[in-house]
């Protein structure tokens, strides 16, 4: 009961971040400018067709209405543009953060989809969808991992980020790297993945109220502080939505 709990927690959590970023891509379509989306596309009207799909995956997902196609939107849009736009980016430049930073948000947010995706989807309890629970998982220990990497190479920019009333800047900066990477062999090996995946989801919950909240508040036309803080919230929402889907799925395996 109270992982399925946690999983309609994310489903919620998840879904606000994701409509918040849909209006973001109708605002940067109509006006170019404004508080703009995260992973702008360059083009208005790709924007446009963007923001509809993430609002529609949005309400399919708090609704229930056709929630198998929405939680494949909600896997195929983020790939298709981390693969897009971000990978040739990585390529090009390797030693660049911020185009691993981007694609592995957006690959994080897929996999979740994955995940929602094998248990909305499946028909009967199909075991060809099991690929979807085993790419979702995978692809969000993955982005986990990058984010911890980052957190150890640029310790001292992420301490930078941190409140000034909170000590030691530079440690905390280091446990979360670390704490990432821990989650990441969690969710991927599937030992105390549910744990970790649940104390993954009520850190970056943290962040949104102790972190982004006030800097958005003290920046409110600051569209970077914006999607700092939505993208914190969309985090936290795939990672309550898998602890849900893990726990379930691991709980399921020992009574067999």
């Amino acid at each position: 009961m109270a992982m399925r709990h946690l999983t309609t927690l994310g489903r919620l959590l998840l879904s606000l971040a994701i409509a918040a970023f849909g209006v973001q891509h109708l605002l940067y379509a109509k006006t170019g400018s404004g508080l703009g989306p995260p992973w702008v596309p360059e083009n208005h009207l790709l924007a446009a067709v963007a923001g509809i799909l993430l609002i529609v995956a949005a309400a399919g997902l708090v609704t229930g209405r056709q929630s198998c196609a929405a939680a494949l939107l909600l896997a195929l849009v983020p790939f298709a543009r981390g693969v897009a736009y971000y990978l040739p980016k990585i390529v090009a430049s390797p030693r660049a953060p911020d185009p691993w930073t981007g694609a592995f948000e957006l690959f994080a947010i897929a996999g979740t989809g994955c995940v929602l995706a094998q248990s909305l989807c499946r028909p009967g309890g199909a075991r060809k969808w099991t690929l979807l629970l085993y790419l979702g998982r995978s692809l969000f220990a993955m982005s986990l991992a990058v984010f911890g990497v980052q957190h150890l190479l640029y310790g001292p920019f992420v301490a930078g980020l941190i409140p000034a009333w909170m000590p030691a800047h530079l440690f905390w900066a280091y446990f979360v790297g670390i704490a990432f990477l821990a989650a990441a062999l969690a969710i991927a090996s599937k030992v105390y993945a549910g744990w970790a995946a649940t104390s993954l989801g009520a850190m970056f919950l943290l962040w949104v109220v102790m972190l982004h909240g006030p800097r958005v508040a003290a920046a409110h036309r600051n569209s970077d502080e914006w999607t700092s803080l939505l993208v914190a919230l969309a985090m936290s929402g795939c990672s309550f939505a898998i602890a849900g889907m893990v726990s379930n799925g691991e709980r399921g395996r020992r009574s067999v």
